[in-house]
């Protein structure tokens, strides 16, 4: 069985908008590592199974990282290996928003 996760907006970052006027644009496959955030983290999801009827990859957790790139067990009620369903409007690309400005 999955877990249920909340997954934050993916907002700019968004997979599903960036790719969106793309028709070569592939949905996932098994064995894609796929990105999320949850409540702050990025979070690696490698896809078992994709569910295109539901637009849904099934997966494990493969990583969870904080912003400067570090590797964590667990955060909050999520932890490496659990099997979770990620939609793909919550997809999201690694770079975090707030990236540009951090630089200046």
């Amino acid at each position: 069985m999955h877990q249920h996760i909340e997954w934050d907006e993916p907002g700019s970052a968004s997979v599903a908008e960036f790719f969106k006027d793309d028709p070569d644009h592939k949905p996932p496959y098994p064995g894609a590592m796929l990105s999320a955030r949850y409540q702050g983290r990025i979070v690696r999801v490698k896809v078992e199974v994709y569910r295109e009827e539901d637009a849904v990859s099934i997966g494990h957790v493969a990583a969870i990282l904080d912003r400067q790139g570090h590797h964590h067990d667990t955060h909050h009620k999520l932890k490496v290996g659990d099997i979770v369903r990620l939609p793909d409007d919550k997809r999201a690309m690694e770079r975090w928003e707030d990236d540009e400005d951090d630089k200046a």
